[in-house]
This record gives C-alpha cells, structure tokens and sequence, in this order.
C-alpha cells in the first residue's frame, strides 16, 4: 500500500498526523512533507484512518493488494 498526497490541496490541519505522525510526517510549516510513501506492514489501518481524517482530501491510498489490481 501507498499514500500518495496532492499537495496543492494540504492546507495544513494535520489531522492526518494526529491520527500517525509517524506514518504522517509535517514540515516545519505543519504541510504534509512527502509526495508519496509506502506504508509499512501492519500499518494499513492507520493509513486509511489518516486518509479519511483529511477535510481536504489530499491523500489517497494506492492498494496494490486490491482484487481490481490483481
């Protein structure tokens, strides 16, 4: 699974940190730091969590292991 952000959407709430800051890192302005990141093992429903914690709708989940993938 990746995350994968639009950053022109982040406007900054860090919600989605709130939720792992270590899956979630922010910059030193409170803006998501990363264009796209690979979720560890075990760490999906966090990701998901994040994702869904974003009022903006930055961030969106790239499920490889998804059956309309396989």
């Amino acid at each position: 699974m990746k995350i994968i952000v639009d950053r022109s959407r982040c406007a900054g709430h860090a919600r989605c940190a709130a939720v792992s800051d270590s899956l979630f890192e922010l910059d030193e302005s409170g803006y998501i730091s990363f264009d796209e990141k690979l979720v560890p093992d075990g760490m999906e429903a966090l990701a998901r969590r994040g994702m869904r914690a974003c009022p903006e709708r930055a961030l969106t989940l790239d499920d490889d292991t998804a059956p309309d993938k396989k």
